[in-house]
């Protein structure tokens, strides 16, 4: 059988070989021009148990982002294995402390649910639905949590909109089969029979996939936007695409899935390499820097801006504070203030 990583190895060339032709016809067609000025919103992600990683307090730095920074668009994720460490009980504190911070500064929050959600390893199941190795328990237990957790927030006032998922259709992470569209069509529908209020998100990768699938389910579609990653094949490497290269996948997709809103779900401001961001002694903060350091944020910030979307989630919020309180270098977290 084919091993994770190279089904993701050969997927990533093929959809190499898919953004070089898209660059090729964007010139062709003439989309390489500047966009339309207009009004950008920036939002972030934010991880808890990935700030708690760095040795931080998850709380300060939550609430330093809304005061600091005063990010008023902000994506949490709903960690299944923390809310619901033994089956049937449920423990969403962290989440309601969240929320209750968010509305006292006007924030706007995304609720991220599913198995497979923002930060590793990808999936985050209970060790309990692990110990069972059964998908078809796995399921129904999701679903289950699903519909609490929906029950619970759909009237919050700060609730923006649900993300079921977090790019279902990319095979990537730890301990993390994919379950196929069939399932996550269930999770769409039980969302939507509870809170038909609030808008779906789903989201896709930018460079290794063609969006169709995702964009034809959502209400509001969601896109990575990634510059330079990490292979364990290729080592580093920097897509060699124009940003004006997602209008022309944009158009395509529009074409086939109908016109939505669409979003950069998550928009790389931090290093992507062969180990975590807090494994400082297997990646050291001078090789994280040369990855990315305040010229390529600023790079990568007006790549976005050149893509034609207006509304962005920078991904890298609880390595900015790190690199800030922990390492002296505030400066990435300084020009982050003048974008929100």
């Amino acid at each position: 059988m084919e091993s994770k990583h190279g089904i993701f190895f050969r997927r990533f060339i093929k959809a190499l070989l898919v953004l070089l032709l898209l660059a090729v016809l964007a010139v062709a067609w003439g989309l390489l021009g500047s966009p339309i000025l207009k009004t950008r919103i920036f939002g972030a992600t934010y991880s808890a148990p990935f700030a708690e990683k760095f040795g931080m307090d998850s709380k300060e730095v939550y609430l330093t982002i809304l005061d600091d920074l005063k990010v008023k668009n902000i994506r949490l994720p709903v960690y299944w294995d923390l809310i619901e460490k033994k089956e049937g009980e449920f423990d969403f504190s962290e989440i309601d402390w969240q929320l209750e911070e968010a509305e006292k500064r006007g924030a706007k929050i995304i609720l991220t649910i599913g198995r497979k959600l923002p930060r590793w390893p990808e999936c985050h199941q209970p060790d309990w639905v692990l110990e069972k190795g059964d998908q078809d328990f796995e399921k129904e237990k999701l679903l289950k949590f699903l519909g609490v957790a929906v029950e619970r927030y759909k009237n919050n006032p700060v609730l923006y909109a649900w993300q079921v998922e977090n790019e279902p259709f990319l095979p990537f992470g730890d301990q993390c089969p994919l379950f196929g569209k069939e399932f996550l069509d269930k999770e769409i529908a039980s969302v939507k029979k509870i809170d038909s209020a609030h808008p779906v998100i789903v989201t896709d990768s930018g460079e290794l996939s063609t969006w169709v699938r995702a964009a034809k389910r959502a209400d509001i579609f969601g896109s990575t936007m990634y510059r330079q990653i990490w292979n364990e094949n290729l080592g580093f490497f920097t897509y060699p695409i124009p940003p004006q290269f997602f209008r022309i996948k944009l158009t395509l997709a529009k074409l086939i899935a109908g016109e939505k809103p669409v979003i950069i779900s998550e928009l790389q401001a931090e290093p992507w390499g062969p180990h975590q961001l807090y494994e400082e002694n297997l990646f050291p903060l001078d090789s994280q820097l040369d990855k990315l350091d305040l010229e390529k944020f600023k790079e990568y910030i007006s790549y976005a801006k050149k893509s034609g979307f207006d509304e962005f989630y920078l991904w890298g919020v609880e390595w900015w504070y790190w690199l800030k309180t922990e390492k002296n270098h505030p400066e990435i977290w300084d020009e982050a203030k003048k974008l929100f």
